[in-house]
Protein backbone atom coordinates (compact mmCIF):
# COMPACT_ATOMS: atom_id res chain seq x y z
CA UNK A 1 0.00 0.00 0.00
CA UNK A 2 1.35 3.32 -0.66
CA UNK A 3 1.49 6.38 1.58
CA UNK A 4 -0.08 9.35 -0.19
CA UNK A 5 2.27 12.36 0.14
CA UNK A 6 1.54 14.91 3.01
CA UNK A 7 0.79 18.47 1.94
CA UNK A 8 2.19 21.46 3.19
CA UNK A 9 -1.37 22.83 4.81
CA UNK A 10 -2.43 19.48 6.57
CA UNK A 11 -3.23 20.28 9.88
CA UNK A 12 -4.24 23.45 9.42
CA UNK A 13 -8.08 23.77 10.20
CA UNK A 14 -7.08 22.26 13.32
CA UNK A 15 -4.58 25.01 13.70
CA UNK A 16 -7.68 27.74 12.94
CA UNK A 17 -9.89 26.29 15.56
CA UNK A 18 -7.46 26.44 18.18
CA UNK A 19 -6.98 30.18 17.37
CA UNK A 20 -10.53 30.77 17.20
CA UNK A 21 -11.08 29.04 20.58
CA UNK A 22 -8.77 31.23 22.19
CA UNK A 23 -9.19 34.41 21.25
CA UNK A 24 -13.03 33.38 22.15
CA UNK A 25 -11.75 32.46 25.69
CA UNK A 26 -9.52 35.66 26.21
CA UNK A 27 -12.23 37.91 25.25
CA UNK A 28 -14.34 36.30 27.59
CA UNK A 29 -11.55 36.63 30.10
CA UNK A 30 -11.35 40.19 29.42
CA UNK A 31 -15.35 40.77 29.27
CA UNK A 32 -17.03 38.79 32.49
CA UNK A 33 -14.56 41.06 35.13
CA UNK A 34 -15.73 44.26 33.61
CA UNK A 35 -19.68 43.00 33.48
CA UNK A 36 -18.90 42.12 36.93
CA UNK A 37 -17.75 45.62 37.66
CA UNK A 38 -20.40 47.41 36.48
CA UNK A 39 -22.81 45.80 38.06
CA UNK A 40 -21.35 46.32 41.19
CA UNK A 41 -21.33 49.64 40.10
CA UNK A 42 -24.89 49.66 40.13
CA UNK A 43 -25.36 48.00 43.76
CA UNK A 44 -23.20 50.60 45.01
CA UNK A 45 -25.40 53.30 43.42
CA UNK A 46 -28.63 51.31 44.73
CA UNK A 47 -26.86 50.85 48.86
CA UNK A 48 -25.97 54.80 48.50
CA UNK A 49 -29.88 55.19 47.32
CA UNK A 50 -31.37 52.95 50.10
CA UNK A 51 -29.06 54.50 52.90
CA UNK A 52 -30.15 58.13 52.17
CA UNK A 53 -33.86 57.17 52.38
CA UNK A 54 -33.54 54.93 55.32
CA UNK A 55 -31.59 57.85 57.20
CA UNK A 56 -34.46 60.53 55.47
CA UNK A 57 -37.14 58.70 57.22
CA UNK A 58 -35.20 59.06 60.63
CA UNK A 59 -34.51 62.57 59.90
CA UNK A 60 -38.15 63.19 59.53
CA UNK A 61 -39.25 61.34 62.41
CA UNK A 62 -40.65 58.18 59.82
CA UNK A 63 -38.71 55.91 61.91
CA UNK A 64 -36.59 56.08 64.97
CA UNK A 65 -33.15 55.85 65.37
CA UNK A 66 -29.98 58.37 64.31
CA UNK A 67 -29.85 59.01 60.63
CA UNK A 68 -26.49 58.47 59.77
CA UNK A 69 -26.45 55.08 61.90
CA UNK A 70 -29.30 53.52 60.09
CA UNK A 71 -27.48 54.83 56.74
CA UNK A 72 -24.51 52.13 57.71
CA UNK A 73 -26.48 49.54 58.33
CA UNK A 74 -28.92 49.88 55.25
CA UNK A 75 -25.55 50.35 53.62
CA UNK A 76 -23.21 47.33 54.72
CA UNK A 77 -26.79 45.20 54.16
CA UNK A 78 -25.97 45.83 50.84
CA UNK A 79 -21.80 45.48 51.05
CA UNK A 80 -21.13 48.71 50.76
CA UNK A 81 -19.71 51.35 53.63
CA UNK A 82 -20.56 54.92 54.40
CA UNK A 83 -18.06 57.07 53.71
CA UNK A 84 -19.96 60.35 54.03
CA UNK A 85 -23.07 61.15 56.16
CA UNK A 86 -24.14 64.64 56.65
CA UNK A 87 -28.32 65.84 57.97
CA UNK A 88 -29.61 68.91 56.91
CA UNK A 89 -32.72 69.19 58.75
CA UNK A 90 -34.98 66.40 57.37
CA UNK A 91 -32.60 66.03 54.04
CA UNK A 92 -29.85 63.72 54.21
CA UNK A 93 -26.99 63.11 51.93
CA UNK A 94 -25.13 59.56 51.84
CA UNK A 95 -21.60 58.70 50.39
CA UNK A 96 -20.88 55.05 51.09
CA UNK A 97 -17.67 52.75 48.83
CA UNK A 98 -17.03 49.52 48.04
CA UNK A 99 -13.89 47.76 46.95
CA UNK A 100 -13.70 45.74 43.80
CA UNK A 101 -10.41 44.16 42.27
CA UNK A 102 -8.62 47.20 44.09
CA UNK A 103 -10.54 49.73 42.77
CA UNK A 104 -13.19 51.67 45.50
CA UNK A 105 -16.33 52.67 43.56
CA UNK A 106 -18.41 55.10 45.57
CA UNK A 107 -21.97 56.55 44.82
CA UNK A 108 -23.52 59.21 46.56
CA UNK A 109 -27.14 59.99 47.16
CA UNK A 110 -29.74 62.88 48.71
CA UNK A 111 -33.01 61.83 50.21
CA UNK A 112 -35.68 63.80 52.37
CA UNK A 113 -38.94 65.67 51.86
CA UNK A 114 -40.14 66.52 48.19
CA UNK A 115 -40.13 70.26 48.50
CA UNK A 116 -36.41 70.00 50.67
CA UNK A 117 -34.42 68.10 48.17
CA UNK A 118 -33.33 70.32 44.78
CA UNK A 119 -30.88 67.83 43.11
Amino acid sequence: MMRPELRGDDGSGSLLGLAIAASIAAVAALMVPLYLGLAIRESVDGAADAAALAAADVAAGISPGFPCEIASEVALADGAVVRVCSVDGRVVTVEVSRSFVGLSLSARATAGPPAAVTN
